[in-house]
């Protein structure tokens, strides 16, 4: 994955490829890459589980700076967020999208959301180019507001290295094929749009097929009760596996097709989830606990955008 990133992007700025069509085609296996990166390797390091030794976890999960995305902010939003208050408005950022999508009925209706379900595919493009340009940004102070971050000095350190690592990514991506090659910024530009959108809509439509579902429930916070089971059942509630079949989506997805295994146990690499996954489905079972899983990754993607539908209704 990590090759698939970076080779297309050294070839397009060594002046071997001239065709407009192939220079996009280059961006967009650098985009699978860079989506590949993201599942894959960073995701698992930053769990601390892509290796069982941590200086290892520590270099990997620095592969986030290739996506131009910030680390710290990262861990906050999913490892201690999203993974704490999975499908839980306000608190996982994943289900708090722009008001013009709606993803659970806690969430306020509006009259443009009867189409999000034909608008939404675009939307989820932007996710990658979000991360590199402004959301971490956003998230910084957001978090900071939550008490999230506890110094000055630590807000500092991430605003620095977030910005580094943003200036980083645009000049390897955009600025090196440039300044290397002869082609035109604004084919360039183009081209690194279209990697930005596919690698976003990727991304995000594999996380959208584990949560936001039919059969996934979204506990509302301003309920009296608030959350009513433990930690390990509540995962089990919000999460589904989808494409259980599939060894190669599988190994693409970085082992997200098995969400609710990683979920449950976020430390232990995905390359066990396939082995893991019989053993709590038969336990939840066992305790008459939902275990929830989807068909192909496309008939998942289907249920999505009609639930979508359904509450834009």
């Amino acid at each position: 994955m990590l090759t698939l990133f970076i080779c297309p992007i050294v070839i397009v700025s060594t002046k071997i490829v001239s065709n407009p069509y192939l220079v996009i085609l280059l961006y967009i296996l650098s985009g699978l890459g860079m989506a590949g990166i993201g599942m894959g390797i960073m995701h698992d390091a930053n769990h601390g589980s892509f290796s069982k030794y941590p200086f290892i976890n520590k270099m990997m999960a620095n592969s986030i700076y290739l996506a131009g995305a910030s680390k710290g902010i990262w861990r906050i939003q999913h490892n201690v967020l999203h993974h704490s208050f999975t499908n839980i408005e306000g608190y996982d950022d994943d289900i708090n999208p722009p008001s013009i999508l709606r993803f659970t009925k806690n969430q306020r209706k509006l009259k443009i959301h009867q189409f999000q379900h034909l608008y939404a595919w675009f939307i989820y493009g932007l996710t990658t180019l979000s991360w590199a340009t402004a959301k971490d940004y956003l998230h910084l102070n957001q978090f900071n507001k939550m008490g999230l971050i506890k110094t000055k000095k630590v807000f500092y350190s991430f605003l620095i290295k977030m910005t580094i690592s943003k200036l980083f990514f645009i000049a390897f991506v955009i600025v090196m094929p440039f300044i290397l090659s002869d082609l035109s910024f604004k084919l360039i530009l183009i081209a690194f749009l279209i990697m930005q959108f596919i690698t976003g809509l990727i991304i995000t439509l594999v996380f959208q097929a584990a949560h936001v579902v039919p059969n996934t429930i979204f506990p509302d916070l301003n309920n009296k009760n608030g959350i009513e089971t433990d930690r390990l059942t509540h995962q089990l509630l919000t999460t589904s596996n989808f494409a259980q079949k599939s060894n190669f989506l599988f190994w693409v997805f970085g082992g997200l097709t098995n969400q609710v295994e990683h979920h449950l146990f976020p430390q232990i690499s995905h390359v066990h989830y396939k082995k893991l996954a019989p053993i709590v489905q038969k336990t939840a079972m066992e305790y008459d606990i939902p275990y929830h899983i989807q068909g192909s990754f496309f008939s998942v993607i289907k249920q999505h955008f009609l639930l979508l539908k359904k509450l834009g209704e």
